[in-house]
């Protein structure tokens, strides 16, 4: 299919639809959806899983509705990925990681998002008990996922 957007245009519609938004440290969204994405691809991941990563939050974070995503010119992977990473209200974690390992290409995706999320000069200008809350919950995940600590 040659009518995809290319990634320099997922990545414009993801700043696009993240616009004003800021992250738990303020500052601008955008920052960690480009940290994601280049992570992804120093992991050697492909254009499906680059543009998954530009799009991971969209859904979730309604800057994107679902609809959208299902409409958009994008691969059938880059949607399952962005599809897989979207947590859904009152999702147990065990729920959530099953459907990220039984996606091809999502696990990469998270884990980009999670050493990003989990770093610790992002996480240094949190109050301690932010700090401590989310440095858990990323290392539960991580666990339920697989992931050994230096993978990151």
């Amino acid at each position: 299919m040659t009518d995809e957007l290319t990634l320099a245009e997922v990545e414009a519609l993801a700043r696009a639809a993240h616009e004003g938004q800021t992250d738990k440290a303020g500052r601008p969204y955008a920052e960690h959806l480009r940290a994601v994405a280049e992570g992804v691809g120093a992991r050697g991941g492909d254009d499906d899983q680059i543009a998954a990563a530009w799009l991971h939050d969209a859904v979730e974070d309604d800057a994107l509705p679902e609809r959208w995503l299902d409409e958009a010119a994008l691969s059938r992977r880059t949607k399952d990925i962005v599809l897989a990473v979207t947590k859904r209200a009152g999702e147990p974690p065990e729920a959530y990681a099953g459907r990220i390992l039984a996606t091809p290409g999502a696990l990469l995706v998270k884990e980009a998002d999670l050493a990003h999320n989990a770093d610790p000069a992002r996480l240094a200008v949190l109050d301690e008990a932010t700090r401590t809350r989310l440095t858990e919950k990323y290392a539960g995940m991580r666990a339920l996922l697989g992931l050994s600590r230096g993978s990151v």
